[in-house]
């Protein structure tokens, strides 16, 4: 039986373990940058994983680390692809495997992991084009694919979301946990927010996202997909804690795509953190199972609709 910790000790671990330090402080941010750039860190899969085998692709055209992770029993001609957070600048981590993993042996496809460039080395288009690749040559395969990311993966899920729908494809699922989507942190709501919100900060967050923009401007939807057009997106997802700076942009996209037409299943859970699906609470469990059924072959669509 999985461990579940209260949700009150979740800010008392954040703030032992100064995982907020990239974000409160330009400074923080440049740090991290640094660190990252100096002793990358490992990305690789644990050990074992429960119901799956996990197997890296060589050679791959992307000149990146993909990685499927497969359910024990087969599976359907399906796949996930997951984008992993951590504001641009940190690697997959054990969370992301467990919950890549649950996506696998739930829902019997096929999950993708890119482990694509992080910044100072990669940049909002260079990544979203990469996985818009990765995508296409799913579909080239005859695989239906559905496509998933938390946080900053959030941000390049649904760039990549709106390129392929430019380029006429349409996904039957886009799922977005706490997804970063206006880059300028410009939003006024973000004020209301950041005093409850023990993780991330607009004064850090606006130095990865000048470092990831890379030549585009802030404003592009490859780097801020919240100034896209939404028309035309096939169904998202989105699943966002009140005590999360995004949140407040969070509920922009869910408007803006409402009104453009968009299926949209609107998750706010009321007190949770940044990324609260991953979190190892109760209602951490409750938003993984919302992710999972949302990603299940049979279902273009699960929750409240818009």
């Amino acid at each position: 039986m999985p461990i579940r910790v209260p949700d009150p000790l979740i800010p008392v671990f954040l703030k032992a373990t100064r995982a907020n330090r990239p974000f409160v402080s330009e400074a923080g941010a440049h740090q991290r940058i640094l660190e990252r750039t100096l002793r990358p860190a490992s990305y690789g899969p644990p050990g074992r994983l429960r119901g799956v085998r996990v197997e890296r692709r060589v050679p791959n055209p992307l000149g990146w680390p993909v990685y499927d992770v497969k359910p024990e029993d087969g599976g359907h001609a399906s796949v996930v692809v997951y984008v992993h957070g951590g504001g641009w600048v940190n690697e997959m981590s054990l969370p992301h495997w467990r919950l890549m993993a649950r996506i696998a042996r739930e829902s019997g496809q096929r999950v993708v992991a890119p482990i694509y460039p992080l910044v100072p080395f990669g940049t909002a288009r260079l990544v979203r084009d990469g996985v818009v690749e990765l995508v296409r040559a799913e579909l080239e395969a005859g695989n239906e694919v559905r496509l998933a990311g938390d946080s900053a993966g959030g941000q390049i899920a649904l760039s990549v979301a709106l390129g392929l729908r430019d380029r006429g494809i349409i996904l039957s699922s886009t799922v977005l946990l706490s997804p970063a989507l206006d880059l300028s942190w410009k939003n006024p709501r973000i004020d209301a927010v950041q005093p409850s919100d023990p993780w991330l900060g607009r004064p850090g967050g606006r130095v990865l996202a000048e470092a990831w923009r890379g030549p585009d401007p802030i404003e592009d939807p490859v780097v801020s997909p919240l100034f896209g057009d939404m028309s035309g997106l096939g169904p998202l997802t989105i699943l966002t804690g009140t005590r999360d700076v995004l949140n407040p942009d969070a509920q922009i996209l869910r408007d803006k795509a409402g009104t453009a037409g968009v299926q949209v299943a609107w998750h706010e859970a009321e007190g949770q953190l940044h990324v609260y699906a991953l979190l190892p609470t109760e209602t951490g469990e409750q938003g993984t199972r919302t992710i999972v059924e949302s990603l299940q072959p049979s279902n273009g669509m699960l929750g409240a609709s818009m």
